[in-house]
């Protein structure tokens, strides 16, 4: 005979999984209902700031990617190629951002610098994405001991400033690249997530599919990959989108500080640090980044915002 069981169709959701155990163990069976993830698809399709910021988040990463395919619609497009007697020059025609003190096209700059800023952003959230779903899936399944544990050690890491505890240890490190900065960035951002992590999963592991399958001998690794990670990872996800553009304000601040990343790197940060001296006769060293930095950080939060939003009962 065959046990059948899974999770009630309720009004939000585009669909749920149905696991049938007997004879059958490894089949799954998807019954496709107007849950609650089907509505919130609906909403963010109608919703006009998804889409707005959706374009964005897309148009600077493949800024990030490529850069030389926009760095060449203005001036040279090489953000290397300097010429002193253009130093502080002000915007014109041919090169709408200006240059920078050392003559150097500050549209090309602030192109190529996408990339370096984006990608701290995006290897700190992989990172501390990373960590925080093995953490808080081990805490919030586990529970007893390894939950103690591992709550206690977040609570330490909550004890540490984001910034300021990576300012501590990156002022002491000869080499601050994309890497170093991103892992010890990643060292400060895991400990939020853990926490959404840990209790999301523990909402899911009082679900009834959960508790039947458990009580008819399934494997707790098995339980964990098939229905409790999927089911439990979406709030950890939208925070995940948020924390691109934290991250990213991270590293620019850190940057500004002068612990942050260094020359060679091109980045958002190091031309805003760059600039500052500069400020007072020549704006647009200043103005440029900071726009990009402001709409991409922006951007990122936004949408996490909106699809927080979309995908939270609470609110509808």
């Amino acid at each position: 005979m065959t046990e059948r069981f899974g999770p009630e169709p309720t009004d939000g959701g585009a669909g749920v999984t149905v696991a049938v155990y007997g004879p059958n163990a490894d089949q799954e069976v998807t019954v496709r209902a107007a849950t609650l993830r089907g509505d919130a698809w609906q909403d963010l399709r109608r919703n006009p700031l998804f889409w707005i910021s959706g374009f964005l988040v897309l148009l600077m990463i493949v800024l990030a990617a490529i850069p030389d395919l926009f760095a060449g619609w203005f001036g040279n497009g090489d953000p290397r190629v300097c010429d002193l007697g253009r130093s502080n020059e002000s915007p014109t025609a041919g090169h709408p951002f200006g240059f920078d003190k050392q003559g150097c096209d500050v549209y090309a700059n602030v192109i190529h610098g996408a990339r370096a800023s984006i990608s701290v952003g995006v290897l700190v959230t992989v990172l501390s994405l990373l960590i925080a779903v093995v953490l808080g899936a081990a805490a919030g399944y586990r529970g007893k001991w390894v939950d103690a544990l591992i709550s206690r050690v977040t609570d330490i890491f909550f004890g540490f400033p984001f910034i300021l505890g990576a300012l501590v240890i990156l002022v002491s490190m000869n080499v601050r690249n994309i890497w170093t900065v991103s892992l010890v960035l990643a060292l400060f951002g895991w400990p939020t997530m853990t926490r959404v992590m840990r209790s999301s999963v523990l909402s899911v592991k009082q679900m009834d599919y959960v508790v039947a399958a458990r009580g008819l001998g399934a494997d707790g690794w098995w339980l964990v990959r098939k229905h409790i990670l999927p089911n439990a990872i979406a709030p950890v996800m939208v925070m995940a989108t948020i924390a691109i553009g934290t991250a990213i304000v991270a590293e620019a601040v850190l940057t500004f500080l002068g612990v942050g990343l260094q020359a060679p790197a091109i980045s958002w940060g190091l031309q805003l640090s760059n600039a500052q001296n500069d400020f007072q006769i020549a704006s647009h060293l200043l103005i440029y980044p900071s726009i990009f930095l402001s709409v991409t950080v922006l951007s990122f939060i936004v949408l996490g915002d909106v699809i927080r939003d979309a995908f939270d009962p609470r609110l509808r």
